[in-house]
């Protein structure tokens, strides 16, 4: 009887070791599971049970620009921001494990574009009168009928329209130049905004080794402030200049944000090899601009389709046109995201090569 009673009593044991062991795999599998999807939300979505973005905040940021619906053209843009964003916040996440950014820099700059994109697209749940405040650029009141929301554009702007000295395309050319620079204008006022807000923590900062690099944070802020003015003054000069003179016949580019580059290239110490290699690759990535400009004109277009549609009750027309309508959204937010991917390695590749502001 007692090897009987042995054997049963060894056979017990291993059915607990068992079951111990696979509980302890299914709570690390659990475990595992739900970390993962906290750190970098894996988590379900209700419609297509996939996220947008690996990092919570976007997430919830993507959301609530859809509760708000925004414009289609207007979500997709976003769309390319956060991507963007999340991008370089991963990127942030290997250096700062790998003990780098000890001074924080990246991490402000990282919050900094956060912020500008919260303002960008009116959710930082502030009401949005930066176009309007006196204080800012400008110190006048804006009157009915202004175009720019800046006495100075719309006088250029009118002076261009009734010069003669501008064909249709050259004034719808002009007309992008001119909404690119109030888009600057405005996210000056944003960032000028961000760097209130640093210097009202930073007063508060007891420790004087913190302050020291709360300190460098301001500096930099208002380093960006500075550039970002000159650069400001220097699309203005020229959009002053295409107003009294035209579009010269040797016009390089079209695009405001290819012309904004070439103007940074040719202000830069490149060599005339070098400018010459950048202004082929400013050729291609004009024409990427443009593609992607001409699919957030058909996303709008696919918009205006699907709610005509829509209001009309057709259930089978509805889900042909809301099928075209998601696939040209798709398509505009890939092509947005490589488009200000590709500005983005630019802006750094020119600025690296060391501009003659750089003092800055």
């Amino acid at each position: 009887l007692a090897p009987n009673r042995e054997l049963r009593l060894l056979c017990v044991r291993m059915k607990m070791q068992l079951i111990i062991l696979i509980s302890l795999f299914v709570i690390g599998a659990i475990a595992g599971k739900y970390s993962k999807e906290i750190n970098e939300q894996k988590a379900s979505d209700k419609n297509d049970n996939q996220v947008e973005f690996r990092i919570a905040k976007l997430n919830q940021v993507w959301e609530k620009a859809i509760r708000m619906q925004l414009a289609p053209v207007r979500l997709s843009e976003l769309h390319s921001d956060l991507k963007i964003q999340e991008k370089d916040e991963l990127q942030w996440k290997k250096l700062k494990a790998e003990g780098l950014d000890e001074d924080g820099e990246r991490e402000a700059k990282l919050r900094r574009n956060f912020n500008i994109i919260l303002a960008k697209y009116g959710m930082d749940g502030k009401k949005d009168t930066r176009a309007l405040d006196s204080n800012r650029l400008k110190d006048h009141d804006v009157k009915d009928g202004d175009t720019f929301d800046d006495p100075r554009l719309d006088k250029l702007w009118n002076k261009a329209k009734t010069s003669g000295k501008f064909s249709d395309e050259e004034l719808q050319t002009l007309q992008r130049e001119f909404h690119h620079h109030k888009d600057k204008i405005n996210e000056y006022n944003i960032v000028m905004d961000t760097v209130s807000r640093t210097e009202e923590i930073h007063k508060n900062v007891i420790s004087p080794l913190e302050g020291d690099m709360k300190e460098h944070v301001v500096h930099k802020k208002h380093a960006d402030l500075k550039q970002r003015m000159r650069d400001l003054n220097q699309g203005f000069e020229r959009l002053r200049k295409i107003t009294h003179e035209g579009y010269s016949a040797d016009s390089e580019f079209k695009e405001p944000r290819v012309i904004e580059l070439w103007e940074m290239a040719k202000r830069s110490n490149l060599t005339e090899v070098e400018l010459d290699s950048l202004k082929e690759e400013l050729r291609h990535f004009e024409t990427k601009v443009e593609k992607h400009q001409h699919y957030q004109e058909q996303l709008e277009l696919s918009h205006q389709k699907l709610r005509h549609v829509e209001a009309l009750g057709d259930e089978e027309h509805i889900m042909r046109n809301k099928e075209k309508y998601n696939a040209l959204a798709e398509k505009a937010r890939e092509m947005g995201y490589k488009m200000k991917k590709h500005l983005q390695d630019l802006t750094n590749k020119i600025s690296q090569n060391g501009l003659q502001h750089n003092e800055l």
